[in-house]
């Protein structure tokens, strides 16, 4: 690793590995630009004469990825002759700066960025990075239609660092650096299911940008529903599961808990069947869960009566779990 820099968490991030520590030193500069072009597609990277050290590493979030990379000084440039050759258009990178400093210059932004700030591209249009110096960043890189934001809305965000000390920044830095480390680990649909959050808080913060959230108690609930959602997808599994578990936990009132999902068009216990139902669903498509029965699924998720899940399963999808299986059958 370069001198100075913290060494990775072997145990945190579980993924693949490209890095120059084992490539010669007269081959590093070329490896280390293919590597890059190879993480993140059509750019035009510019690297030193000499580099020292470089690392990335890729893990799977369901169909999406995450990116940590630790490296020297470079600088990407994307294009609009490359724009119109490749197909990396269709999607926007979430990058945290975890070390060292940054540049970033889109849709006629030219900002700094500082360590633990937040920032957003988008690979349809032209956008230069310049990081001059050692620096570790966090990606994770979204479908433009998952984000589910019109193109004057989507302008609004890039370029426009979110910085730590802010109520969106604060907890965006947080949850996408924990969310980089643990990627790995996760089963596909709770990945998704966890990166879904980060689109949540890109959709608040377009709101806010062009005002269309007054005051800080949108903004606040926002967040709060966003911790909920988080919580409620990594207790999916408990039975025990309530409204009221959720809002101890969260230190809020049953009221108020329900007040935070009117905007949602649901309920809390609605909310929380729907992503059960829609976990099971998964495993039945899953091969690796070929074996289990539909009652073992069932309670892996939370559901105690066999009958009960045969029942929303059936209202939800339109069929029983057993004529799904068989119909999805991997």
């Amino acid at each position: 690793m370069t001198t100075g820099a913290p060494q990775l968490d072997e145990h945190s991030f579980a993924g693949n590995l490209l890095t120059t520590d084992t490539v010669p030193t007269h081959r590093r500069r070329e490896y280390w630009r293919e590597a890059l072009s190879r993480t993140f597609g059509a750019v035009d990277m510019s690297v030193p004469e000499e580099v020292h050290s470089g690392t990335i590493r890729t893990a799977p979030l369901g169909r999406l990825q995450v990116t940590m990379v630790d490296g020297d000084a470079l600088e990407a440039r994307r294009t609009p002759r490359l724009i119109a050759r490749g197909d990396e258009d269709e999607y926007v990178v979430v990058k945290l700066l975890s070390k060292g400093v940054a540049r970033l210059e889109q849709d006629a932004r030219d900002v700094g960025v500082q360590p633990g700030e937040v920032f957003i591209y988008d690979m349809a249009r032209p956008v230069r990075m310049l990081l001059p110096e050692c620096f570790r960043t966090k990606s994770i890189v979204l479908p433009r239609p998952v984000l589910g934001l019109r193109e004057s809305d989507l302008r609004q965000i890039t370029a426009s660092p979110l910085r730590s000390d802010m109520a969106l920044g604060g907890l965006l830095s947080v949850y996408l650096s924990r969310l980089v480390d643990t990627a790995g680990s996760f089963r596909p649909h709770t990945g998704e299911l966890l990166a879904r959050n980060v689109v949540d808080l890109l959709t608040v913060l377009a709101d806010e940008q062009l005002g269309r959230v007054s005051g800080g108690t949108p903004s606040g609930d926002a967040v709060m529903l966003l911790r909920i959602r988080t919580f409620i997808g990594q207790h999916l599994a408990d039975p025990d599961l309530t409204p009221e578990v959720i809002a101890r936990a969260h230190h809020i009132s049953v009221r108020y808990l329900h007040k935070i999902f009117e905007g949602e068009d649901t309920t809390v216990s609605r909310w929380i069947q729907s992503r059960r139902l829609e976990a099971c669903r998964q495993d039945l498509l899953h091969r690796e869960a070929a074996s289990r029965t539909i009652i073992s699924v069932a309670h892996r998720w939370g559901f105690t009566s066999a009958a009960h899940f045969s029942r929303v399963f059936r209202a939800a999808y339109g069929m029983s779990p057993s004529e799904y299986r068989a119909i999805h059958r991997p």
